[in-house]
């Protein structure tokens, strides 16, 4: 993997969020915010409550517009974009809490992910062919639901509604996919699961985390970056950001 250094252009990177300004009310809940993502890489947002890390996601997937600043993917500038051309643009996102169909099975959910059924008329043509079924009982088998294709997902565990989520995301084949706490409330052994998960899906996507489990972020990160007040504090790897100065006491200031 290719890693963020100051002498690359923004070109080079699969993610450039560069000057990155909201303001609500004169509040800037993200102030002048830059950072590049790799391809194939993890990079973790990490800080105290209120730092601004949930709104970084909800400008990059459009869900907030920018007061000021760029955001560019590929060629794409998102900041011009809305919320579902920035997903064909093949950006997805994950929120905190597992957004999935209750009443149907596991299969049912990834099917109906299925970049072919989305919308209209392409629910109106969709057929259960070879292809769809081949590619849900690959999703199924990486995030660890290949027994449970016929279960309902409202009797999964709160692990596996996460990654049936997860795989509802990955079906689209998103290049950038975009996590929120995706650890949260799971067991010990699901998280290392999840770690797994994560490192098989980097070798063909990359992956915004945000996450408070240091243990998590320690054992998935290539690169971490600290928020703080809207702005990036100390950015690097988990080791080198750990043990700045500034995050030091930031954190105990919390």
């Amino acid at each position: 993997m290719q890693q963020a250094n100051p002498a690359s252009t923004p070109r080079d990177f699969l993610l450039s969020v560069e000057g990155l300004t909201v303001s609500f009310d004169g509040f800037k809940a993200v102030n002048d915010l830059s950072f590049y993502v790799d391809e194939n890489e993890i990079r973790v947002i990490i800080g105290p409550n209120g730092a601004g890390k949930t709104t970084v996601l909800d400008l990059i997937c459009g869900r907030t517009t920018a007061t000021e600043g760029s955001i560019r993917f590929r060629d794409k500038e998102l900041t011009r974009m809305r919320e579902h051309e920035i997903v064909h643009a093949g950006v997805g996102r994950k929120f905190q809490n597992p957004s999935i169909y209750e009443d149907l099975t596991v299969f049912e959910n990834l099917e109906l992910s299925f970049p072919r059924g989305r919308g209209v008329f392409g629910a109106l043509a969709f057929k259960r062919d070879k292809q769809v079924i081949d590619r849900v009982e690959e999703i199924a088998e990486m995030i660890f639901l290949r027994d449970q294709l016929k279960t309902e997902a409202a009797i999964l565990s709160h692990g596996q509604k996460q990654w049936l989520e997860i795989g509802m995301l990955l079906i689209q084949s998103p290049e950038l996919l975009m996590l929120d706490e995706p650890v949260a409330g799971m067991s010990v052994s699901e998280r290392v699961k999840t770690a797994e998960l994560l490192h098989q899906i980097i070798k063909d996507h990359s992956v915004i985390v945000i996450e408070h489990d240091m243990k998590f972020v320690q054992d998935i990160a290539h690169r971490v970056t600290v928020m703080h007040q809207g702005k990036v504090l100390s950015e690097g790897s988990m080791d080198h950001v750990q043990h700045d100065p500034k995050v030091i006491e930031v954190y105990l200031g919390h």
